[in-house]
């Protein structure tokens, strides 16, 4: 592998399948020659925010990382390492799973709530599985340097950033999430 596609946006192309990823904008953590790692950013979770409400003491919305572990949870966050445990996406953000430090930093006003996102699994590819899936043209990589990851984003983020690549992608934006009702 020659590529690879860390750091960098994912936007899955339309398709009448609807599964977990239709309509994602997945953020690619790591990518390497074993596979990637990645977390769709823009996919709420209502049944898992309501589980950790108790956890946080308020509400806080939980997104669908992926169908991958979907009990584990990973959380992003804007502007410090919290945990020794942490990998860093770029200068300012970083992922972990180690839910007892984010608590710790969060109480501790080291870090706001708004400066952390949690999401419920992880989206995986093994080893050339992504690089196949984008010569089938599954997806569309972007390079996006001022997405703020922790943003509470909705399905309006996938439309915006097709309008954005503008072109046949503007077809794709506008068109209805069922193709068949077109």
């Amino acid at each position: 592998m020659n590529y690879s596609c860390k750091g960098k946006i994912l936007i899955s192309t339309p398709d009448i399948s609807g599964d977990v990823f239709a309509r994602s904008v997945v953020l690619v953590v790591e990518h390497n020659e074993n596979g990637a790692f990645g977390l769709i950013l823009n996919k709420k979770n209502p049944e898992a925010s309501k589980k950790i409400l108790h956890l946080f003491g308020f509400p806080i919305e939980v997104y669908d990382g992926g169908p991958v572990e979907t009990d584990k949870l990973f959380f992003i966050v804007n502007g410090l390492k919290v945990s020794e445990i942490s990998i860093p996406i770029n200068d300012q953000y970083f992922l972990t799973e180690d839910f007892t430090s984010v608590i710790n930093a969060y109480t501790e006003g080291k870090v706001a709530k708004e400066d952390i996102k949690i999401f419920s699994g992880y989206s995986g590819w093994a080893g050339m599985q992504l690089e196949t899936e984008l010569q089938a043209k599954m997806w569309t990589i972007v390079d996006v340097y001022n997405l703020d990851y922790t943003s509470p984003n909705d399905q309006s983020l996938w439309k915006n950033m097709m309008q954005n690549l503008g072109g046949e992608y503007l077809l794709w934006a506008n068109a209805p999430e069922d193709v068949s009702m077109n």
